[in-house]
């Protein structure tokens, strides 16, 4: 017997063959079977097409997930250029299936709640390709820095990135966000077979202590999102407490909220009725079973508020010293900057902070006085004497397109792992824009980060805290 099916809680074997009665041998069978590993592809940045065409290992299309793709055990996408230029998240694919199922559209407010450590988030931030806004939130200091870099890594410039208990986020931000993402804190059944520790440590009562986390957590999501909103709450595991109670509970409590269908997929089980209050919506709900896709357990419910659709659009006035300006334009005229992430750049959404330059997002973000964050739009780079120095995220949020000064590698060029290790590369005259300066190192056009040509040798600017090892 596979020593994780002996480690498992007797309590949660009866409670599955409840569940699973007629399916429970398959379920059991499915832990013996090998893990899947999935990527999903950064559309604000490159294509499926052109995905497939670039990578230089092998991919299968997920098929319930549009840019998802499943990758073999024995590849090492991280080790990638692909990766460290954003192009690709690494993610379970049934994890990927919450935001996947949630329409959000270009210039819309997003939030994520509990967004660490970044899949959903890097996610929703694709879909909104630079408009509008995305506040992903972790009550985790620790997790927001993890998130902080993945959604640098993505190239998410429209980004208020919040490290804040939820109750306090709900207070200055009431009927404010059009689409909301509730990935709730949850016992984890759903992923017994990635992770073996969550089911040493799994308790019977665990799941009644986390539905009271839950139905708070979506409560307070419920304030922050306006009439017509779409709120997607998702669960990585199987309890019933946790999925259909916790959302029958929440519709008794907010009348003004239904539970809507979702785009269908041929392995998913509908949510069962008699596991929650007997509402006959709770099939709208999408149950995932690691013995009937490729995948780990999870669960997915799509509610919508009453009302209309409401729309709202601001957008900073940051009043920016003319020293400043003049270093930043400096640089962006060397470099030949056209646009960012293929938006025209707009001056007054520049901020200067402590010698630290920003590009705020798009939208008012006034309510958010007195909200810890980690941060407020893009991290631009930093001014210094006489100079404006450029960091990886403005690298990271430029797309193919976006400059002039570029020296583009193919995939596979061994310089490409050499200057992600921080070394400085050997550049012929033919493969340079200019003839010296800054210059974006490309991965066949897709940024990758910034270096300094000089007589023909690219000094790196590759920041030691983002390089590789090894």
């Amino acid at each position: 017997m596979n020593p994780l099916i002996s480690s498992l809680h007797p309590d949660f074997l009866n409670r599955m063959k409840e569940l699973l009665p007629d399916e429970y041998d398959s379920f059991i069978e499915s832990y013996d079977a090998p893990r899947t590993y999935g990527l999903r592809v950064n559309t604000s940045k490159i294509s499926c097409e052109d995905f497939e065409k670039l990578v230089p290992f092998d991919v299968q299309k997920i098929p319930w997930i549009k840019n998802g793709y499943f990758y073999s055990e024995d590849t090492r996408p991280s080790h990638c250029p692909l990766y460290q230029a954003g192009l690709y998240y690494l993610q379970d694919p049934s994890a990927m299936t919450p935001a996947s199922r949630i329409p959000i559209e270009p210039g819309e407010y997003v939030l994520d709640l509990c967004a660490a450590p970044g899949g959903k988030a890097t996610a929703a931030g694709a879909c909104l390709q630079g408009d509008g806004l995305l506040v992903a939130n972790d009550i985790s200091s620790s997790r927001a820095k993890a998130l902080l870099r993945n959604l640098e890594l993505f190239g998410i410039s429209n980004v208020f990135l919040a490290n804040e208990v939820p109750a306090k986020l709900a207070k200055g931000c009431q009927g404010l966000f059009h689409k909301i993402i509730l990935d709730a804190p949850c016992s984890g059944e759903g992923m017994f077979r990635k992770e073996d520790a969550l089911a040493r440590d799994w308790t019977p009562n665990k799941s009644e202590e986390l539905s009271k986390i839950q139905q708070e957590l979506i409560l307070l999501a419920a304030d922050m999102l306006r009439p017509g909103g779409m709120l997607m709450y998702s669960t990585c595991t199987f309890s019933p407490a946790e999925d259909e109670k916790t959302i029958s509970a929440f519709l008794e409590a907010r009348p003004d909220f239904s539970l809507i269908d979702m785009e269908g997929y041929e392995g998913f089980t509908p949510g069962n009725p008699s596991l929650g209050n007997g509402n006959p919506d709770l099939t709208k709900c999408v149950r995932i079973f690691p013995h009937k896709m490729q995948g780990e357990g999870h669960f997915l419910a799509l509610l919508k508020k009453e009302g209309e659709a409401v729309t709202y659009t601001a957008s900073p006035k940051c009043k920016l010293d003319k020293d400043s300006q003049k270093w930043i334009r400096a640089f962006f005229e060397e470099i030949g900057f056209h646009s960012l992430g293929g938006h025209p750049f707009d001056w007054n959404r520049v901020e200067v902070r402590k010698d630290k330059v920003y590009y705020l997002p798009k939208a008012d973000t006034s309510c958010f006085r007195g909200i810890t964050f980690l941060r407020n739009g893009l991290y631009l780079g930093d001014l210094k004497k006489n100079r404006f120095e450029p960091s990886q995220p403005f690298a990271l949020a430029l797309h193919k397109g976006d400059i002039d000064a570029v020296i583009s590698l193919d995939v596979n060029d061994e310089r490409l792992t050499r200057y992600l290790k921080g070394e400085t590369l050997l550049i012929q005259e033919e493969e340079a824009s200019h003839a010296k300066g800054w210059h974006v190192l490309c991965i066949n056009g897709y940024p990758l980060g910034f270096g300094k040509l000089v007589n023909g040798t690219l000094k790196n600017k590759y920041p030691a805290g983002w390089r590789i090892m090894g």
